[in-house]
């Protein structure tokens, strides 16, 4: 499974988005602006989840056809949480709201994906996403 992401030249700079976990950046060379988004995720990785998994996790940044790049990682299961909680800080939403959209009136249910501790499949993960911020669509690219 990858996040999918897209890069493309801007004027003198190479951008870098990863719309499903709200992350850009930007480089010199379209290698150095996939360097940044790399570290870029790893740190946020660190600041959000704080152990040892977060510290260990390895990613891969692949470049494929044209514009579109994959965030491959050696926890699928982190990554697909940390993209749930950046979706909810960008809807704005509680996690007592969210766990309200999936129906459940114990926000610690929902909580538990966003910690890492509950397995996602990809059908619950599409669920979890829309409740997360309805306005947003999963990139995923399953390879």
């Amino acid at each position: 499974m990858e996040l999918e992401g897209k890069v493309w030249k801007d004027g003198k700079f190479w951008l870098v988005e990863v719309p499903t976990i709200d992350v850009c950046t930007q480089g010199r060379t379209r290698k150095e602006a996939l360097m940044m988004i790399e570290n870029a995720i790893l740190e946020l990785l660190i600041e959000y989840f704080q152990k040892i998994e977060a510290k260990n996790i390895k990613l891969e940044i692949l470049d494929h056809e044209k514009n579109i790049i994959g965030i491959k990682a050696s926890n699928n299961n982190l990554m697909l949480s940390f993209s749930l909680i950046r979706q909810r800080e960008m809807s704005k939403s509680t996690v007592r709201e969210v766990a309200g959209r999936l129906g459940s009136k114990s926000p610690n249910a929902y909580a538990q994906y966003e910690r890492g501790k509950m397995r996602i499949s990809l059908d619950q993960y599409e669920c979890l996403l829309q409740a997360a911020n309805p306005d947003c669509s999963a990139i995923l690219r399953l390879v």
